[in-house]
């Protein structure tokens, strides 16, 4: 199949969906073409990488500037900010092009495009192209997460003041937005059954539509190091620190359950690891057992030297794949239910879930003072994502998720 991605950033090992589906779609014998944004020379570096893999790809600049105008001129109108803030008019005229003239061998079978922030170009090839005389081929909208679902829990749920308005002010929106959304696409993609079960309550008529698949992990670079000992008493939480829901995870961490852990162990140690930590984060780097590292060039290092990692989640949605990425090195995890709503798992068995801080933390104890247990449940938590979340086989489902469109026109 010739399969092309609209992604309105640029796929990486931090945005790893894509990125991964891409690839592994690649290696299957599938001619993948990319079209993105870029916003810094770190994105462009990605794009770099992607190219050398043998992928066709190009990126349009985003400058900050332009997000911001295209947030302002939403603000009057009823459609949410995530759906404009990634607009960039060159790339939706590019795309349309593109698909307008591939032909033959080129022409292009199926169009993917991912996030609320990639589908108004997908709302854009709807305009200007028509299915009826065989130019447009299906798109797939690939939400990942329902961002109605996360609001929801951020209005409730966010530490931050400013945080929780802005997104009052756009839940109304989005509901609406998202809603109107799942008519509009062929098939509509999500990462969980709670998101699907999400965009079902807004629009009962998409069932059937919408379908689950989940996350995964590359299972060839997270991975347990043997001949790495891991560091005693050593506790490691990570996320994109620039993410609401992952500061509030953090901060809950840091401030309700840490101190029933340094009463009982004051050795203990705790790194955060993560790109962007606010300064309410940054400012525990001053205490004597925390390390706030902000951006590392290998998180593999942090997980494979960790005692356990911790996933003390407070609201999300969809696949959390810091814990996935985790239970591929073998690190036992201990996260709040919240982590792990979208996986299928046997508790204290593959993965340890506690929601009170203070449960919390005696299972952090736990962990930390029975060494036999600690490698039993990583060992376990390897074995569980190889089975259920290896991207390869992910891959295999998306392509069948394709050929069934195609063969359905």
């Amino acid at each position: 199949m010739n399969v092309l991605f609209v992604v309105p950033y640029v796929p990486n090992l931090i945005r790893v969906r894509p990125y991964n589906l891409i690839r592994s779609l690649y290696n299957r014998g599938h001619k993948v073409r990319l079209l993105t944004l870029w916003s810094s020379a770190d994105e462009l570096e990605s794009l770099q990488a992607i190219k050398e893999i043998g992928i066709e790809a190009e990126a349009f600049h985003l400058p900050k500037t332009l997000s911001y105008w295209n947030c302002i001129k939403a603000l009057p109108t009823s459609v949410p900010l995530q759906a404009v803030y990634c607009w960039n008019s060159l790339l939706a005229e590019y795309t349309a092009d593109l698909v307008r003239e591939s032909k033959g061998s080129e022409r292009i079978d199926i169009i993917h495009i991912e996030h609320l922030r990639g589908a108004k170009y997908g709302e854009y090839l709807k305009e200007k192209l028509s299915h009826s005389d065989g130019v447009l081929p299906p798109i797939v909208w690939d939400s990942v997460d329902s961002i109605s679902h996360l609001f929801r829990q951020t209005v409730a749920k966010a530490r931050n003041r400013f945080t929780s308005l802005l997104t009052r002010l756009e839940l109304t929106r989005t509901e609406k937005y998202e809603r109107n959304l799942l008519g509009k696409f062929e098939k509509v993609l999500v990462t969980s059954k709670i998101d699907k079960e999400a965009f079902e309550s807004l629009q009962d008529s998409v069932i059937g539509t919408t379908s689950v698949l989940t996350n995964g992990v590359d299972l060839n670079y997270f991975l347990p190091d043997y001949n790495v000992e891991r560091e005693p008493a050593t506790i490691i939480v990570s996320g994109k620190l620039s993410y609401h829901a992952n500061v509030s995870m953090v901060l809950f961490l840091l401030k309700e359950i840490m101190p029933f852990v340094w009463q009982t162990r004051p050795d203990v140690k705790l790194w955060v690891v993560g790109k962007d930590p606010p300064d309410s984060i940054r400012e525990y780097d001053q205490h004597p057992q925390v390390e706030v590292t902000g951006t590392v060039p290998d998180l593999r290092q942090f997980l494979q030297k960790a005692t356990l990692a911790v996933a003390p989640i407070t609201y999300g949605a969809g696949i959390q794949n810091k814990v996935l990425e985790a239970m591929a090195c073998s690190t036992p995890v201990v996260c709040t239910s919240k982590a792990v709503s979208a996986l299928e798992f046997i508790s204290d068995k593959e993965i340890v879930v506690k929601d009170s801080p203070e449960e919390f933390a005696n299972a952090v104890l736990d962990l930390l003072g029975n060494v036999e247990l600690s490698k039993k449940i990583g060992k376990a938590g390897r074995e569980y994502v190889e089975k259920y979340h290896d991207w390869a086989n992910i891959s295999v489902r998306l392509e069948n998720i394709y050929q069934q469109l195609i063969e359905s026109r």
